[in-house]
């Protein structure tokens, strides 16, 4: 990535001895099921954070993103996040600490720059990509060997741990096992992976609304909280159950007097969802694209009514694309709460039929979406390597 070497030079005046990029994710199907032990799809996409780093002597950490004319600077002898307006270096910090504890030996401090070809805020999961492409940057500098899914893992850890955003394996797997024309398929109970072709001619769009979520938020921990209490009691019920994934609608049913409203359609949502990506990895074999689009509307309708983690944003953009000739089918991507509506479409979907959804959208909320057209692409990579 050759932007975010210039930037380095350009910030420390000299060349990187190491560059990383990582991609960004949809999620293709799956919402919210990651943490809860279920099944997932997601698609990385070619658009990538990319990060250049190299060692020195002072035991600091000195962090420089493009866009931004200051330099911050982190003493390194005891790491503790950060608040506020230099909060973003919580990943790459986070994820250093966690490589620290995982046995990574790394002498004096480090500079870093970052450069990014993913819009922000827009449910393509842009931390877990910052924190794929400074893993690999970090294990290439000191030593420190992983593979692709140790490298998913450090990054959860470190969104989990550090930044503070219970969430599961889907983003940072996504971002680290990602290959051209090919879904990544997760089981987040056993956390084995596997890749699914994709369907000839499939296209897919994001629409960013522009109504950014901030996931470490109230919003995302009641869902987990809610998610996590529901299990508690179909656990002691069902004790074979290893995760909220596991149960089916009829243990659900039996055990409904024993949950608030709340916890119900939230557990309804992981059930039926986990449902959802089995039935699609079937669609996907069989090449049935009809039967994929209505498993899109059909989870986005389960987020929109039983995790209730849609909004009105999400909600009509998915509501303008339904019935549009090439659209496939459409659905809210990511944590929600904001962000960003996937649709997956055929060669006959055009930019001028994405900017018929946007003029509506703006009539309607006063401001257009983003839209941008996007491909799959390659997982998280070390670029280049320089050593000193």
């Amino acid at each position: 990535m050759d932007a975010v070497t210039s930037f380095f030079h350009e910030r420390f005046g000299e060349s990187p001895e190491f560059v990383a990029v990582a991609p960004g994710r949809i999620e293709f199907i799956g919402n919210h099921t990651d943490y809860n032990g279920g099944p997932v799809m997601g698609l990385a996409v070619d658009r990538v954070i990319g990060v250049a780093l190299s060692r020195q002597e002072k035991p600091e950490g000195e962090f420089a993103t493009s866009g931004n004319g200051d330099t911050v600077v982190v003493p390194l002898a005891e790491i503790s996040p950060l608040k506020g307006e230099d909060s973003w270096v919580n990943y790459p910090l986070g994820v250093y600490k966690v490589l620290r504890e995982a046995g990574m030996k790394a002498e004096g401090g480090f500079r870093m720059a970052v450069a990014s070809t993913l819009p922000p805020g827009a449910g393509l999961s842009s931390s877990a990509a910052f924190e794929l492409s400074s893993a690999y940057a970090f294990a290439a500098a000191y030593g420190y060997e992983a593979d692709q899914k140790g490298m998913a893992r450090i990054g959860r850890r470190a969104e989990n741990d550090f930044v503070g955003v219970p969430c599961g394996l889907l983003d940072q797997g996504v971002s680290a096992f990602g290959q051209a024309q090919h879904l990544v398929s997760i089981d987040c109970k056993t956390e084995d992976f596997g890749l699914v072709p994709l369907p000839e001619g499939v296209h897919f769009w994001v629409f960013n609304t522009q109504k950014k979520h901030a996931l470490t938020d109230s919003f995302y921990a009641d869902r987990h909280r809610e998610c996590m209490d529901a299990f508690s009691v179909l656990k002691a019920k069902y004790p074979e159950l290893d995760c909220l994934a596991d149960a089916s609608l009829e243990q659900l049913d039996a055990v409904v007097g024993e949950l608030t409203e709340d916890q119900l359609k939230r557990a309804r949502h992981v059930v039926t969802e986990s449902l959802r990506v089995y039935e699609m990895a079937a669609a996907l074999k069989e090449g049935d694209l009809a039967r994929m689009g209505n498993l899109l509307s059909a989870s986005h309708a389960s987020s929109r009514h039983d995790f209730e983690n849609s909004c009105d944003e999400l909600d009509f953009l998915v509501d303008a694309l339904r019935g549009v000739e090439g659209v496939w089918g459409s659905r809210l991507t990511g944590g929600g709460f904001g962000g960003a509506v996937m649709a997956v479409t055929s060669a006959d979907f055009s930019e001028d039929k994405a900017n018929a959804a946007c003029e509506a959208y703006a009539e309607k909320f006063g401001h257009r979406p983003t839209i941008f057209h996007t491909q799959s692409g390659q997982g998280a990579h070390l670029v280049s390597e320089q050593p000193a």
